[in-house]
C-alpha cells in the first residue's frame, strides 16, 4: 500500500497566453502519481472580461503518460465538470465539461489546449508556475 503513491510531486502552472488581453488562462495545481498515471487537482479559468465565464473553478482528474520523443516527454489529459450559471435574462444553471491536453516536459513546459463550454483553446503556451515541487 505505501508504493501506491510513490513518486507524487504537486505541479503548478498555467495554459494559456498570459498576458494577452481577453485572453482565457487555465491555472492549475495538481498532485501528480507517475507510477499510478494518475493526475488529479484544481483548474481556475480566469478571463478578464466580465462575465459568467470569467472565473471558474473546476475539479479535474486525468491521465499522465511518458513519450520519450523529443522534448516532449510526456502527455496529461485532464477532465472535469463545473457549474455553468445562464445569465439573465435566461435562469438556471448546469454542469459544464471541461477538458484539457497537454504535451509537455519534465518541468511541465510546453504546449496544450483547453475547452470549456462554447470556449476552444488550442495550441497555446503550457508555463510552470514555479519548479515541480515533490509532495
Amino acid at each position: 500500500m505505501s508504493d501506491l503513491l510513490a513518486g507524487a510531486y504537486l505541479a503548478k502552472g498555467t495554459i494559456g497566453n498570459v498576458g494577452m488581453p481577453g485572453a482565457p488562462v487555465a491555472s492549475f495545481v495538481l498532485v501528480v502519481v507517475p507510477s499510478q498515471h494518475s493526475v488529479s487537482g484544481t483548474v481556475v479559468i480566469t478571463q478578464a472580461i466580465q462575465g459568467p465565464d470569467s472565473y471558474i473553478v473546476v475539479p479535474v482528474t486525468g491521465k499522465i503518460f511518458s513519450t520519450g520523443i523529443g522534448k516532449v516527454t510526456q502527455v496529461v489529459g485532464l477532465k472535469g465538470q463545473y457549474v455553468h450559471s445562464v445569465p439573465p435574462p435566461a435562469f438556471g444553471s448546469f454542469l459544464a465539461d471541461f477538458e484539457a491536453n497537454l504535451a509537455i516536459d519534465n518541468e511541465w513546459n510546453g504546449t496544450g489546449g483547453f475547452s470549456y463550454y462554447e470556449h476552444n483553446i488550442e495550441n497555446v503556451p503550457v508555463k510552470a508556475a514555479n519548479q515541480v515541487e515533490l509532495v
